[in-house]
């Protein structure tokens, strides 16, 4: 027995020399190293979590922060990647400015040891090819010192990334950037197009309001408001208001608190005539004009002589202030407080030359003023007779105004057909884009001439009457209103009815605006020539 035991023992160990002998330098035995670290621990690498949305796409379900989140926790915990950092926000990929993406940039710079970016896409990361943030991160990723996970597209991108894998990387951030120009191209076309249209793409200025109708966005007029901008339009045109007291007169009136500088906007903004800025130039809307070509051009101009010498006139204690100047020598008269401070008196500052202007009294100004107004008045008779004349002559013009007015408007229509038809054509291929665009300008010309005569002769119809008899009815009241205002309605009222009034020293040189000089004059002689 013991024999048969030596014999199996001699075959096992010549078997197994055997075996050696053939395995020698074939295969190589890798024998474990013994580790004396615990058996359950192993080495993880941390990861940064990278969550964004735009602004447009904060209601898409699928692209939510959360939604990205939910979908990033759940990769790294399948890889066993340690999340050291969450950064979640709402900002743009697509520009170069990115305040929240630095933050991130910055904490991936400041890391000592190897992490894991996660992203859900690469659109996720940024939407700019040419980003140079991506591209230091793209380096920092083939150099081995940050990896690039984008769990929803399986990509990772490491130093032994392939050449395919970084074409797919490639590729991906080219199509995020095609995405987001496309969109871009799309609403610079949608624009153009309401531009040609005349609407305002964007929120109306104070006096519109933006509406819905039939699911499509407009403007209209807000008749409250636009009153509002009426009256601030009216009070500047005067010369007689500052910009603090058109503010205070705002607030005490309406409640409006505006700053001066949206006043100052307001006041220069086309768009209450008729025409909007696209990109620098002007072009006509489509909305009713809430003040006319004139009253605007008349703003402009005494915003620009407050330029030139600024307006320290108007809310202040002196009536006068400012309004004369010596006819003498053509400086401002000045007031100054005599008598301990009891009275006003006005005289020429005399800075250029001196001439022995000498002091007049407010009281004096205001008497001479007093008496011009009166001579404007008109006896009851004389005022009745004059309107029935108006009346009779207003009803020889209306024939011919309603004809004007008829023949503009069927001009207008066949203009406006024949654009329909040339857009047609347009979609059709039977005119060119540039061919469309240069004819579309002609006729929006033509369109824009007609609107403004239209708007003449129907405030010609409407208003010649009525307009010739309120100058008559004012010019009868305009003494009772002269003496009954405050400082700041005198200065409006004298405007009105003096366009420079001077002072030859003591007494007011009286150049009187039209009509109301062949009033006075008329009225002077007690004698109504029949022109």
């Amino acid at each position: 027995m013991l024999q048969d035991l030596f014999q199996l023992h001699t075959m096992r160990a010549r078997s197994i020399s055997h075996a050696r002998s053939q395995l020698q330098g074939k295969y190589v035995i890798i024998i474990p190293e013994i580790s004396h670290e615990s058996p359950n621990k192993v080495h993880t690498m941390k990861a940064i979590l990278f969550a964004r949305v735009s602004t447009e796409e904060q209601k898409t379900l699928g692209h939510s922060l959360p939604a990205q989140l939910a979908r990033l926790e759940q990769y790294c915990h399948a890889r066993n990647l340690e999340i050291t950092k969450t950064f979640s926000f709402d900002e743009s990929a697509y520009g170069t400015a990115r305040a929240e993406f630095d933050l991130v940039f910055e904490f991936i710079a400041q890391q000592t040891e190897k992490v894991a970016l996660c992203c859900d896409k690469v659109d996720r990361l940024t939407r700019n090819a040419f980003d140079k943030r991506v591209g230091a991160l793209y380096d920092m990723a083939i150099a081995g010192k940050i990896e690039l996970h984008f769990t929803s597209e399986n990509q990772i991108l490491h130093k032994n990334s392939s050449a395919a894998e970084k074409l797919c990387f490639g590729m991906a951030l080219q199509a995020s950037s095609y995405v987001s120009n496309a969109i871009s191209d799309n609403v610079k076309r949608s624009i153009e197009q309401k531009v040609r249209r005349g609407e305002l793409s964007g929120r109306a200025p104070f006096g519109y309001k933006n509406v819905r109708v039939d699911g499509r966005s407009d403007i209209i007029v807000d008749e409250h408001a636009s009153a509002i901008v009426r009256q601030v339009f009216a009070w500047y045109a005067t010369g007689t208001h500052s910009m603090d007291t058109i503010r205070e007169k705002l607030k005490a009136e309406h409640g409006i608190v505006w700053s001066k500088g949206y006043l100052d906007w307001a006041l220069k903004n086309s768009f209450y005539y008729g025409e909007m800025v696209r990109k620098g130039k002007l072009v006509p809307h489509k909305y009713p004009p809430l003040v006319s070509r004139s009253l605007f051009d008349r703003v402009q101009d005494v915003k620009a002589g407050h330029q030139k010498k600024k307006a320290k006139y108007a809310g202040i204690p002196f009536a006068y202030r400012g309004l004369f100047r010596c006819d003498d020598c053509g400086m401002t008269i000045s007031p100054e407080r005599h008598k301990g401070g009891k009275f006003v008196y006005y005289s020429c500052t005399e800075s250029k030359v001196k001439h022995g202007a000498p002091w007049v009294r407010e009281a004096d100004i205001t008497e001479q003023l007093a008496q011009c107004f009166g001579r404007l008045k008109l006896s009851d008779d004389v005022l009745h007779r004059l309107v029935d004349k108006l009346r009779e002559v207003h009803a020889h013009t209306t024939d011919f105004h309603t004809q004007k007015i008829n023949e503009h408007v069927k001009e207008q229509r066949a203009i406006t057909t024949k654009l329909e038809k040339m857009y047609i054509d347009k979609l059709d291929g039977k005119i060119s884009d540039d061919m469309y665009d240069k004819l579309y300008r002609q006729f929006q010309e033509k369109l824009k001439d007609l609107e403004r005569l239209l708007r003449e002769l129907r405030a010609v119809d409407n208003d010649y009457y009525i307009t010739a008899s309120y100058v008559l009815d004012l010019a009868s009241r305009l003494h009772d209103l002269f003496m009954s205002s405050e400082p700041e309605e005198k200065r409006h009222l004298i405007n009105l009815l003096l366009p420079n009034p001077r002072l030859k020293g003591k007494s007011i040189v009286q150049d009187v605006r039209k009509p109301f000089d062949m009033i006075m004059e008329c009225n002077d002689r007690q004698v109504w020539c029949a022109r």
